[in-house]
């Protein structure tokens, strides 16, 4: 089974201190890449744009792969000016969350995330034009449409697949999480910290419907397709990618090193991933389903990746 493992970017706000001990520990663990960076709210402070480098150079002296991810939403001009800047270093491979980015970028090579809405081959051979090097996969694809996506993809262009961790659905202007403690967006105490896996919402009914986190609107579950590396990787995924959560992004990450090392998803999952307190599962999504529910694998899923 051949498949690399990824990291992706932190989407919370968590303690300085606790940011620098958790990328220590991805740095003697196996994921091969890394993302690092600011991707939801310029406002959070904790770490600043040198920061992150540093802790990109940490990880490459550690032999990662680092990438450093741009912000999603450019809201100001200091965000537009801050986005220039990380795009015109050359020091490190950029993900590019938005359209400004790869402008910026002028035909350097660069991953295109998952908000750059790659849904056919079109859009795929435009981004590799523009020197995209590899593309992650829209988050709320299933996968027949992964499947044909991969048939147009552009020979030379990587395919990156989310697997584990809470579900970025949407960004706007207005933070959530400010509202939700009704504090205006300016002076909105830097709420998100206290929540390091983003603020439930449950509906009337008490059913778990989706997680705030600053400007970005999340999947109340965790999204959990580990048992697919090996269908992934049968039908042409090069890299899998794991987002952070303050609970089993270690697990999940070594979880899939030992499948790719040839344990079975039975073996490598069989203890478990532990998940932050409250979190459920979901994978609707990659069977076509709505994204919050939960599918329990058939036993013969092997023979999807055969028949891609």
């Amino acid at each position: 089974m051949m498949f690399r493992i990824a990291l992706g970017p932190l989407q919370y706000y968590w303690p300085r201190q606790s940011v620098f001990d958790f990328y220590q520990a991805v740095a003697e663990g196996p994921a091969d890449i890394v993302y690092v960076g600011e991707t939801v709210c310029s406002r959070r402070h904790e770490l600043r744009a040198a920061d992150w480098v540093d802790v990109a150079d940490m990880l490459a002296q550690a032999g990662k792969t680092a990438v450093l991810s741009t912000q999603t939403l450019i809201e100001t001009g200091s965000d537009a000016q801050a986005l220039r800047k990380l795009c015109a270093q050359q020091d490190w491979l950029v993900e590019a969350n938005e359209v400004g980015a790869v402008r910026h970028l002028q035909g350097r090579a660069f991953v295109a995330g998952p908000y750059m809405n790659a849904y056919h081959g079109d859009t795929l051979a435009w981004l590799h034009g523009l020197g995209a090097v590899r593309y992650v996969m829209p988050l709320e694809n299933d996968r027949e449409s992964l499947r044909l996506l991969l048939q147009e993809t552009p020979a030379g262009l990587e395919t990156e697949v989310a697997v584990w961790g809470r579900l970025p659905l949407a960004f706007s202007a207005r933070c959530f999480t400010a509202r939700h403690f009704r504090l205006r967006k300016d002076d909105c105490g830097f709420r998100c910290i206290e929540h390091p896996d983003g603020l439930l919402m449950e509906t009337r009914e008490s059913q778990q419907f989706l997680a705030i986190n600053g400007i970005q609107t999340q999947s109340a579950g965790c999204m959990d397709i580990l048992d697919q590396a090996a269908i992934l990787a049968q039908m042409g995924v090069s890299v899998l990618r794991v987002s952070p959560q303050s609970r089993g992004t270690f697990e999940a990450v070594a979880a899939l090193d030992a499948m790719r090392r040839g344990s079975t998803p039975a073996q490598a999952l069989a203890a478990g991933i532990p998940l932050p307190e409250g979190m459920e599962r979901c994978n609707g999504y990659w069977y076509g389903r709505a994204g919050i529910e939960w599918v329990e694998p058939a036993a013969n899923e092997v023979n999807v990746a055969r028949e891609a």
